[in-house]
């Protein structure tokens, strides 16, 4: 099964991918072409409906700094995404990630456990639709994320660097209003309880076989794409 763009002479074509397949899971700068995350994952399942992938624990990964080798977190908000930038590879800490998606949804879900595979919670990442080339996935984060807790409560998180994004130019009005409207469409599928919240992903276990994907050095490169 293959995936076309139609896109004409640029269009390629790429066959969904077989679980234990290695890809990379990659965003976009707000303010650029380039890209500033790179996280390699296995997949876990490459459906026409959803895209399930499994970053491991101790991953090299791609990630932002401060050109100075600063961590963005601990940037104050107000100079946060106005201060000159560069990306250093580093490793995924803690317990891994399940990311699934969704075509041409304005977002992803995460899911977290704690150590001993205890489930912590959901995360939607509010974020672009994700194009596919054939070595993985690229989106645009929008700054602007949910919590969902086991109990199915859940909670807003980083309004306060969403805000930002927008006082320094990185996302203007309209698109604000858009990704803020994309949010309240999840948070109506949360409180559904729709897929993949009703799901029985908590009780989802990697592969022990699987290896943990390498960083290529060419992590940044731009291939064509197609849709996801």
């Amino acid at each position: 099964m293959t995936d076309d763009d139609g896109g004409g002479a640029d269009a390629v074509r790429v066959a969904r991918w077989a679980p234990g397949a290695q890809v990379l899971w990659r965003y976009r700068e707000n303010a650029g072409d380039g890209f500033h995350i790179c996280r390699p994952v296995t997949v876990v399942r490459d459906t026409a409906d959803l895209l399930a992938v499994w970053m491991a624990p101790g991953t090299e990964c791609v990630k932002p700094v401060l050109a100075d080798g600063t961590p963005v977190h601990r940037e104050p908000l107000a100079t946060r995404y106005t201060k000159p930038r560069t990306t250093r590879r580093d490793r995924w800490s803690g317990t891994g990630v399940l990311k699934l998606a969704r075509p041409d949804e304005p977002w992803s879900v995460w899911l977290f456990w704690e150590p001993g595979w205890r489930f912590k919670n959901w995360y939607v990442n509010l974020e672009e639709p994700r194009t596919r080339w054939h070595g993985g996935v690229d989106s645009e984060d929008h700054f602007l994320d949910i919590s969902v807790s086991p109990d199915g409560s859940w909670r807003w998180h980083d309004e306060d660097e969403f805000a930002q994004a927008q006082r320094a130019g990185l996302m203007s009005a309209e698109k604000a209003e858009r990704v803020r409207a994309a949010g309240q469409q999840a948070v109506g599928v949360i409180r559904a309880w729709g897929p993949p919240f009703g799901d029985d992903w908590p009780q989802w276990r990697p592969d022990p076989s699987w290896r943990i994907p390498a960083l290529p050095g060419d992590w940044d490169r731009t291939p064509a794409h197609v849709s996801s």
